[in-house]
């Protein structure tokens, strides 16, 4: 038997070369290749800023056609990740990333492991990949057409034992935009563990540069995202502010819809307030955040970084004046959670130099005038019309338990795969008592309407995606970032949880885009050793 086939028998180096040799790229690497990975790179940047800032501003990506503008961004980032991994994979281009990347070693470099955080990457990579082919089966296995126009449905064969769906069309659509969030979930993702040209030249200067994963602030790609999202989320807080004060009842001052059309019932560009308060509970702990580390960071020195916390203000503000009654709890639950998180860790560090008091006191003044000024601008805006509709709020609750405990049989009767992604509408009409019964597009519980359309097959498998988003600070590898920051990112995201137990958020492309935006900055995270 020859050496090659028991490389135990080799010394270290030849069992190192040969190692090299079966698993180097398959391709030969050409300076081409790297500036196509350079402009793939700079456009996906674009690209998501973009997506960030035409997503809230195309009415909430509520209408078919902004949705499909949303799917087809997605279909190109999702080619962009292609192309980039191909490079990386297949010619073993190795660019220098946060917390290092799987590849060939380079002569004179030390050898590299696979990243300590490739566990959580195949998990949630594999369950994405589960999540969107459960919607294809379902869509390619459909039972039944919904014909709208007759009120009535087609059926068709299916197998049984697979996923399948009570309306093709419906279902096609949700394949169609899952397909398209996923990509844009991973191409985020993975566009953000890449290192600036400036962060690049100085990775260049060190020594032994391709073991450290630490970066001081944080890196100038998430930076830069996280500005678009808090300054374009403080602009739109402004304009639904004004909006409100203005009382035309037109979205953007431009159209006014034919669902609630009363400018109580709506805010900024949503037609349905609930909406837009989700929006801004989703987002302005993210901001808050990011000021808080930018604060710890630059100290007395820059003052810039205040926009950030005039920007959460004013967001944390709207869902009180959009009158949104659960939007405005779960404000304040968030804000008292955030507070004492950020208060009583702030004061349990020893402080040591006279500077480092100065800079404790001044942030403990801008975080009580934070908290203070979203609580006054919400009560002075929104309080007069909001309180009269707390009052009615058990009522409010009634009437959507009722509407839920209508839609349970429905989960009963299709419990495994349910009764197909996008299917609730259509199929909710043959469980109504009578004509008389309201006929909803949206439950108003997502938990119960995912479980509804998804079954407990698909229901399991966003729910363990979702699990391993908010393990994977646990690992290592990655950004490494404060537990703070951190904690404020499981805030924004509980917060949009709860909020889907008694409303739909996760039925408005917007906000689940934004959803997953969070979910990607999270996902890269880690803590500290």
């Amino acid at each position: 038997m020859d050496a090659a086939a028991q490389p135990e028998c080799l010394p270290q180096s030849a069992r190192f070369a040969l190692f090299d040799r079966l698993s180097g790229p398959f391709l030969p690497l050409r300076p081409a290749d790297v500036h196509l990975y350079r402009i793939c790179d700079d456009l996906s940047e674009v690209l998501v800023y973009l997506m960030v800032i035409f997503s809230p501003w195309a009415f909430g990506t509520t209408q078919p056609w902004s949705i499909w503008i949303m799917n087809a961004v997605g279909y190109l980032l999702g080619g962009l990740l292609t192309i980039k991994l191909s490079v990386r994979w297949l010619k073993g281009y190795r660019p220098p990333r946060w917390g290092g990347e799987p590849g060939r070693a380079q002569a004179g470099s030390p050898r590299l492991r696979p990243p300590p955080h490739s566990w959580f990457v195949a998990t949630l990579a594999s369950l994405t990949v589960a999540i969107v082919v459960f919607h294809l089966i379902s869509a390619l296995n459909a039972r039944a057409t919904y014909h709208r126009d007759k009120l009535s449905f087609e059926y068709h064969p299916c197998v049984q034992w697979l996923p399948h769906s009570l309306d093709g069309n419906r279902t096609w659509f949700a394949f169609w935009s899952c397909l398209g969030l996923a990509c844009s979930f991973w191409a985020v993702r993975d566009w953000l563990l890449g290192k600036s040209s400036g962060e690049e030249r100085a990775e260049h200067r060190k020594t032994g540069s391709w073991a450290t994963d630490a970066a001081p602030f944080l890196p100038a790609r998430l930076r830069r995202l996280l500005w678009v999202l808090s300054l374009n989320g403080a602009l739109l807080a402004v304009e639904g502010i004004a909006q409100r004060l203005e009382g035309s009842g037109k979205l953007l001052f431009l159209v006014k819809p034919r669902v609630n059309p009363d400018a109580v019932t709506q805010f900024g560009p949503y037609a349905y307030r609930a909406n837009a308060a989700q929006y801004f509970n989703l987002l302005w702990p993210v901001t808050l955040g990011f000021w808080w580390i930018a604060h710890r960071a630059a100290g007395l020195k820059r003052k810039a970084h205040h926009l950030l916390l005039l920007g959460g203000t004013i967001m944390a503000a709207c869902p009180s004046i959009s009158t949104s009654r659960g939007g405005a709890l779960i404000t304040v639950g968030i804000a008292a959670l955030a507070a004492v998180l950020l208060f009583t860790t702030h004061f349990a560090f020893v402080v040591r130099k006279k500077r480092d008091r100065r800079t404790q006191v001044l942030t403990f003044a801008l975080l009580t005038l934070f908290f203070a000024a979203a609580l006054a601008l919400g009560y002075s805006l929104g309080w007069k019309a909001l309180k009269p509709r707390l009052t009615q709020i058990n009522e409010g609750f009634a009437g959507r338990a009722r509407m839920s405990e209508l839609a349970r049989p429905m989960a009963a009767d299709y419990p495994l795969f349910g009764t197909g992604p996008g299917t609730f509408e259509p199929v909710f009409q043959l469980y109504r008592g009578s004509t008389k019964t309201y006929w909803p597009a949206q439950l108003h519980n997502d938990w119960l309407e995912t479980r509804i359309t998804l079954g407990w097959a698909g229901s399991s498998l966003v729910g363990l995606a979702l699990v391993t988003v908010f393990l994977r600070w646990f690992g290592r590898g990655g950004i490494h970032a404060g537990r703070r920051f951190v904690f404020l990112l499981w805030l924004a995201l509980a917060g949009c949880l709860v909020h889907a137990r008694f409303d739909f958020p996760f039925q408005i492309h917007s906000i689940v885009f934004l959803f997953l935006i969070v979910c990607a900055v999270l996902f890269d995270l880690s803590r500290r050793r």
